[in-house]
C-alpha cells in the first residue's frame, strides 16, 4: 500500500519566513493578499490571516463512504500568491485534471501532507473516528505547523489551533480544494495497488464504492481482506469465503458500528 506522503520543502525554506509565509516583507505579502481577494480567492483563509494566523491549513478526506480500503485525508497550506488554474473540488475534476494539479499544488504549497486510517482502524473505531484520525495524521505530517485550520464538513475534535468547518468547503476554499485533490489522487493509487493484490473485486474501477458492479462482485466472491466489515454490505457477506479461504471475521468485529449509515452522507457527496 502506498505510504503516507509529505513535502520535503516549502516556499521560503532556508530563510526566515515573512508575513503570510513569504520570505519577503509586508508590502509583498499585502499586495498578494489584496490581489487574491479582488479575484475572489482565499476569502475563508483571509479571515484567519486578518487575525494574525499566517499558516492556514485546508483539510479534506476521500473514501469515507467506500466499502473497502482506507480513508485518506490531506492537509495543504497555501500562500495568497498561489495560482492554481482549474483547481476545484476533486469530485468535479477528471482524473487527468487531478493528476496535472498534483505537482502544481505541491510546488505552490508552503506545506502539504497526506494521512490515512486503515480498513482495520475503520472497523475498530468506526468511520467517523477513523476519518478524524486520518485528518489529524495529515496535519501532524505538515513540515510547518498550522496556526489555523479550514476543514470540509465537520470540525476535527482535539485540535489545539482555531478551526472552521465549512460544508461544501472543497468548492469554496482553495486550501481545502487542494487537499481534496491530493487525497483523491493518493487514495486512487492505493486502490489500484489493492486491485492488483486482490483481483476480482474491481477496486481500480470503482475505488471501493458501492456501485452495482462492486455489489455484484461482493455477492459472488464475498468480502476481501480489505473490505470494511463494519459496513452493512460487506458485513452481510462476511460469512462467505473469499476465493475459497475463510476470512478472519472475528478480528474485524462489529465495533465500527453501522458504517453504512455513518457513511451515507459521504457516499451522496462522492467523498
Amino acid at each position: 500500500m502506498a505510504p503516507p506522503e509529505a513535502n520535503g520543502r516549502g516556499v521560503g525554506e532556508g530563510r526566515k519566513a515573512g508575513v503570510l509565509g513569504f520570505g519577503g516583507g509586508r508590502a509583498e505579502a499585502g499586495a498578494a493578499l489584496r490581489l487574491a481577494l479582488r479575484e475572489g480567492r482565499f476569502a475563508f483563509e483571509a479571515a484567519f490571516w486578518a487575525r494574525g494566523a499566517e499558516l492556514v491549513a485546508g483539510v479534506d478526506e476521500v473514501g469515507r463512504g467506500s466499502l473497502a480500503g482506507p480513508v485518506v485525508a490531506a492537509a495543504v497550506i497555501l500562500p495568497p500568491s498561489a495560482r492554481l488554474p482549474g483547481l476545484d473540488d476533486s469530485k468535479r475534476l477528471t482524473p487527468l485534471a487531478r493528476a496535472r494539479l498534483v505537482p502544481q499544488i505541491r510546488g505552490a504549497a508552503l506545506a502539504w501532507a497526506v494521512g490515512s486510517a486503515s480498513r482495520a482502524e475503520i472497523d475498530e473505531l468506526g468511520i467517523v473516528a477513523a476519518t478524524f484520525c486520518a485528518m489529524r495524521r495529515a496535519l501532524a505530517g505538515l513540515r510547518r505547523a498550522p496556526e489555523a485550520v479550514l476543514v470540509d464538513g465537520f470540525a476535527i475534535p482535539g485540535l489545539a489551533v482555531p478551526q472552521r468547518a465549512i460544508v461544501g468547503g472543497d468548492g469554496l476554499s482553495p486550501s481545502i480544494a487542494a487537499a481534496s485533490v491530493l487525497a483523491k489522487v493518493h487514495r486512487d493509487r492505493v486502490m489500484a495497488i489493492l486491485d492488483g493484490l486482490y483481483p476480482g473485486w474491481g477496486f481500480a474501477r470503482h475505488k471501493g464504492y458501492g456501485t452495482a458492479d462492486h455489489l455484484a462482485r461482493l455477492a459472488e466472491l464475498g468480502p476481501s481482506p480489505v473490505h470494511r466489515l463494519s459496513f452493512r454490505p460487506a458485513r452481510g457477506e462476511a460469512g462467505r469465503t473469499a476465493r475459497g479461504q475463510a476470512l478472519p471475521i472475528g478480528a474485524a468485529g462489529p465495533a465500527g458500528g453501522d458504517g453504512a449509515r455513518e457513511g451515507a452522507e459521504a457516499r451522496r457527496r462522492g467523498g
